[in-house]
């Protein structure tokens, strides 16, 4: 059974598999290296399912924690995903959209402190935001919501083709004291809590 795949994982896979026949009669050597092309390309994209703890704030992507600041009033948490991390991420908490916006911006590495100029998408939600970044390799970011939607802990938001980093502002009422997690914690997409318990 084919493993479950991030939503437009075609736009990648299709021109390769076109590709391979063609490359194929043209050398066995650049049939394999399309075919290899065609598994790093699945590999990247796979969507396995999690399962959501009933309570807390949840990792919004796979990776290692990178940042913990205070943003204003919310504490942000960073997350970089490395080329073998699973690149589909998920809702905290429960919430609805409040708006979706994309920020032109640069490619810098995400786990280097230019990366806070990177291209970004920024799904606001009622208590927090999560920003998706780009990164040095990951130049498409694939929101899945639109504003008005609705959505429950661990559920899918999007997901950023290649290496990248996740933010997530946490609701005003969490301090730094009430994280579960430190910089260099290796966490799960909707599995490991940032915080015990949902903000009241």
């Amino acid at each position: 059974m084919l493993p479950r795949l991030a939503r437009g994982t075609g736009r990648y896979t299709v021109p390769l598999a076109v590709l391979g026949l063609p490359a194929l009669l043209f050398s066995p050597l650049s049939g394999l290296l399309v075919a290899l092309a065609m598994v790093v390309v699945v590999v990247f994209h796979r969507d396995p399912d999690r399962t959501v703890p009933e309570t807390g704030v949840v990792a919004p992507a796979d990776g290692r924690v990178s940042v913990i600041r205070q943003d204003g009033d919310q504490v942000r948490v960073g997350i970089f995903m490395n080329l073998d991390d699973v690149h589909v991420n998920r809702a905290p908490m429960d919430g609805t959209v409040q708006s979706v916006t994309h920020t032109p911006g640069g490619h810098w590495p995400a786990f280097s402190k230019e990366s806070d100029r990177n291209e970004r998408v920024h799904v606001a939600f009622e208590e927090y935001t999560v920003v998706l970044i780009a990164g040095a390799v990951a130049r498409r970011i694939h929101p899945y919501l639109e504003s008005g939607q609705s959505v429950e802990r661990g559920d899918r938001i999007g997901h950023i083709s290649f290496s990248s980093r996740v933010d997530v502002l946490l609701p005003a009422e969490v301090d730094r004291t009430d994280l579960l997690v430190e910089k260099g914690d290796t966490v799960s997409a909707g599995e490991s809590r940032l915080v015990a318990t949902e903000p009241n």
